[in-house]
């Protein structure tokens, strides 16, 4: 029998990779409208910076992947401590029911915000008008369901873990083929954990998943219930390798391992990538299939790198847990599940301030994350939603805070 082992303040580190991962995705949104050219998104500020497209360009490229890895490393230890048909029923509560009721409280905001971001790029926003035209949405069922949204993530989260937890069941009962393939996975992770190239063989299959993607970049999969196959690929590989780290103790710490050469391969494949993305509507070009297979392949490597030195760097300074580290974590789930229409919202009524996009980015982010907070230690956190989102009540904080203040 498989012993598993035993992670003691290991964990600590992880929460705070996931609620980067998490907050990071709630900068990245806020990000959007200041980009300097109009890409679809619900408003486009009066001040933009091309400093924004790099940033959207980075952060784009590791956020998801790096939750889905979190997000698979812990679906291995929740898988052995509860059994399939526990891990089955904690995934419906906690993914499938966030997917379901999220999605009925936050698409009418949502849409309204995209309706007024509309208006205003006209010099007219009426409120009344959005509101309506996000409850008028749910006419559309079930087509656009996902669309618009930030909640596909729960969407493409529920059917990967689902899809690996009951393949893993069914290889587990022809015991010869689970030891075989056990075998192969333990030394393979192994081997490209410790090898200095071992990372290079990562990116190859993850190149390929971006070459099919419809844009230079990840897709985002908002727009069917049927998954996109290249995204759907993309996290389940990796979630299947956060599944194989946590089969070894070691695997996480190697992968995550601060050293000169990931940071050289960060630095490097990061300038390639912002170079290259310049040549994505140069189909002309007579190098372009060349040039696109050289922005996938520095992609997929800028990816992977930033994956584990964010890892090596948050096992590096928060390898003890505290109360604060605790808090962000348990708040980090339900900052995501509510940031965007708070976030669109935001942006509308900042879009014609004539201020810096620094300024107003800032700004954004901030207000987003103090309200999100304050809605979570008020009605989240000792309510039955803080069981469904933590697993368990906890006791609220900021009125403790106030009245030490006041």
């Amino acid at each position: 029998m498989n012993t598993l082992p035993v992670y003691k303040n290991r964990l600590a580190y992880l929460d705070a990779v996931r609620s980067f991962a998490l907050i990071l995705g709630t900068v990245f949104h806020a990000s959007l409208s200041f980009m300097p050219i109009f890409i679809g998104w619900a408003v486009m500020d009066i001040s933009t910076s091309n400093a924004v497209s790099v940033f959207a360009l980075v952060s784009h490229s590791f956020r998801m992947e790096l939750f889905f890895l979190i997000a698979g490393f812990f679906s291995h230890m929740k898988y052995h401590q509860q059994g399939i048909q526990r891990f089955f029923a904690s995934r419906l509560v906690k993914i499938a029911l966030p997917l379901i009721v999220g999605w009925f409280v936050l698409r009418p905001l949502i849409v309204s915000g995209w309706t007024m971001g509309a208006e205003s790029l006209r010099g007219d926003v009426n409120i009344v008008n959005g509101l309506l035209a996000g409850f008028a949405s749910f006419c559309e069922l079930p087509y656009g369901f996902l669309t618009g949204t930030h909640l596909w993530f729960l969407y493409y989260l529920l059917i990967i873990s689902l899809t690996v937890v009951l393949l893993r069941y069914v290889i587990g009962i022809y015991a010869p083929l689970r030891h075989m393939l056990v075998r192969w996975c333990d030394n393979s992770a192994s081997w490209l954990c410790r090898s200095p190239i071992g990372m290079l063989f990562l990116i190859i299959p993850t190149a390929l998943c971006l070459w099919f993607m419809k844009g230079w970049g990840v897709d985002t999969p908002d727009k069917s219930l049927v998954p996109n196959m290249p995204t759907t690929l993309l996290y389940t590989g990796f979630f299947l390798f956060g599944w194989v780290l946590h089969r070894q103790e070691s695997l996480m710490r190697n992968f995550a391992s601060i050293t000169w050469y990931k940071l050289l391969a960060c630095v490097l494949s990061t300038i390639a990538t912002i170079l290259l993305i310049g040549f994505e509507s140069q189909v002309e070009h007579t190098g372009y299939m060349l040039i696109k297979a050289s922005f996938m392949l520095s992609y997929a490597l800028m990816m992977w790198s930033l994956v584990a030195l964010l890892i090596g760097v948050c096992e590096r300074f928060f390898t003890r847990s505290s109360a604060l580290l605790r808090y962000v974590a348990d708040s980090s789930y339900w900052l995501y599940l509510i940031h965007l229409p708070i976030v669109v919202w935001l942006q509308v009524a900042f879009a014609e301030l004539p201020m810096h996009w620094l300024i107003k980015l800032t700004s954004i982010s901030v207000i987003t994350l103090l309200i999100s907070i304050i809605l979570y230690d008020l009605l989240v956190r000792s309510t039955w939603l803080g069981v469904i989102l933590n697993g368990q009540r906890k006791s609220r904080v900021l009125p403790t805070i106030a009245s030490n203040i006041f």
